[in-house]
C-alpha cells in the first residue's frame, strides 16, 4: 500500500489552503502553488476539525472494512503533530 511521506493533517490543510488560493477553486492564482506552501498552516485547524468529522465511518464504508482499524488510524493521524 503506498504511504505519503507528510502527515495526513498536513495534506488536507494543504488541500483547503489550495482551495482558498487555486483559480482552480475558489481562488484567483492560476499557479498557487508557493501560496500554499506559506499558508497550509493557516489550515490545520480546519483539517483537524474535518479529521475529527471522519474517525466514525458511514455505513458503507463499515460494510467493506475494519471500523476499529479506520477509527485507530484517523485518531492516529490527529494525534500526529506537524511542523
Amino acid at each position: 500500500m503506498p504511504e505519503s511521506n507528510r502527515p495526513l493533517v498536513e495534506r488536507v490543510a494543504r488541500v483547503l489552503a489550495g482551495a482558498a488560493h487555486s483559480s482552480n477553486a475558489e481562488g484567483s492564482d492560476p499557479s498557487a502553488g508557493d501560496k500554499v506552501d506559506l499558508a497550509w498552516r493557516e489550515h490545520v485547524n480546519q483539517a483537524e476539525a474535518v479529521l475529527h468529522t471522519m474517525r466514525e465511518p458511514d455505513e458503507a464504508m463499515a460494510a467493506v472494512g475494519d471500523v476499529e482499524m479506520w477509527r485507530n488510524m484517523v485518531e492516529a493521524a490527529i494525534a500526529q503533530r506537524v511542523d
